[in-house]
């Protein structure tokens, strides 16, 4: 059935339909009757859908609940009793409850969204960068131990003790041509080892 031709038959359905009818609809969709789900179905699938839209307000939300009640209807139908009340009131207060349901959830999810702090979030990802960092450091670990003995040397004391070539000279007691030497072939070589284009 399409959509605009169940809007057809829920616009058609009488609500003036007598109660022991509905309650007979109802005994016999409990016992799995498809073809009373059908009619209960027509008789009150209209009012189910008003009420649902009176409570949420939103017509794509209220069809939602409307077709969870009917579910629920088919599910449930062998609970009715026909003594405690009438069929009409019987489904109409399930789908007031599952309105009234779908207006708590949608709050409750609204309330979580607003009560969550994004203004202190990070604007980064920081176990990524933590693990990239991580990762990095021991690449260049593992590239440096790749390196002479002198070229480690000489460039662990210009980039991590930040000394100047003339100073890494002084300090090795090595001509500063020597050490401008080791050093760009020791970058040469962590480059390469690292991946870094030239």
């Amino acid at each position: 059935m399409t959509r605009s031709a169940a809007h057809l038959r829920l616009a058609d359905a009488s609500s003036d339909e007598p109660a022991g009818d509905a309650a007979e609809l109802l005994v016999r969709v409990g016992r799995g009757d498809e073809q009373a789900f059908v009619a209960v179905y027509d008789l009150l699938g209209a009012s189910v859908y008003g009420m649902a839209r009176r409570v949420v307000r939103d017509p794509a939300r209220a069809e939602e609940i409307a077709q969870e009640v009917f579910i629920q209807v088919w599910q449930s139908a062998a609970r009715f009793d026909p003594v405690r009340g009438s069929a009409r009131g019987w489904v109409m207060t399930l789908a007031h409850r599952r309105a009234v349901d779908a207006v708590r959830h949608d709050q409750a999810a609204t309330n979580r969204e607003n009560s969550y702090d994004w203004s202190n979030g990070p604007d980064y990802d920081e176990v990524e960068e933590t693990v990239s960092a991580t990762l990095e450091h021991e690449q260049v670990r593992r590239c440096l131990e790749g390196l002479t003995e002198l070229q480690r040397e000489a460039v662990n004391l210009a980039y991590y003790n930040g000394h100047t070539y003339a100073e890494v000279a002084q300090v090795l007691d090595v001509n500063p041509a020597t050490i401008k030497t080791r050093i760009r072939d020791g970058l040469v070589r962590l480059r390469d080892c690292i991946g870094v284009p030239a």
